[in-house]
């Protein structure tokens, strides 16, 4: 036969400490000062300890040099495997007997080579990747590479005498 019992909490009530003794003894978050970083500025230094293994301070890694920001690539194969969903929204055109598409409409600024193309492309793009523009040259395709403006700085040549 299985025995009910009532739980502890419901035993308790009315008990003022329900079992932890001193009222001081079983605050939760406040008995240790507080939650996360809470305490930790000023004359907390006892408690900065802890933090370090979260790796809350300082700068942490580092970023690789040379690399483009803002690259968004695509690849041949989502080109090829959606074909027909793009030709229905007029993102790709036919001219001639190539298929013109320009990948910036697509939301894309660079043409990478993966997979393999069956049709005769003319694609326009910001960049694109040299096995790219050799699959699509094999096909009798052409990539029109738009090109990149880049800022060049001037110094000021103030001479004082």
């Amino acid at each position: 036969m299985v025995v009910h019992r009532r739980k502890k909490v419901v035993k308790l009530r009315g008990s003022k400490t329900h079992g932890w003794g001193s009222m001081k003894k079983h605050r939760g978050k406040g008995n240790k000062g507080g939650s996360g970083r809470a305490g930790s500025s000023k004359k907390g230094d006892a408690k900065k300890p802890s933090f370090w293994k979260w790796r809350a301070f300082g700068k942490h890694g580092f970023k690789k040099k040379g690399l483009k920001e803002g690259i968004k690539a695509i690849n041949l194969s989502y080109l090829e495997d959606n074909f027909d969903n793009l030709l229905s929204k007029n993102l790709i055109t036919k001219e001639n007997d190539a298929f013109v598409i320009d990948i910036s409409k697509l939301g894309y600024n660079k043409l990478l080579s993966t997979g393999k193309i069956t049709k005769k492309f003319k694609i326009h793009a910001k960049y694109a990747s040299n096995n790219a523009i050799e699959k699509i040259k094999k096909k009798g395709g052409e990539v029109i590479l738009q090109e990149v403006k880049k800022e060049v700085k001037k110094e000021n040549k103030n001479v004082h005498i």
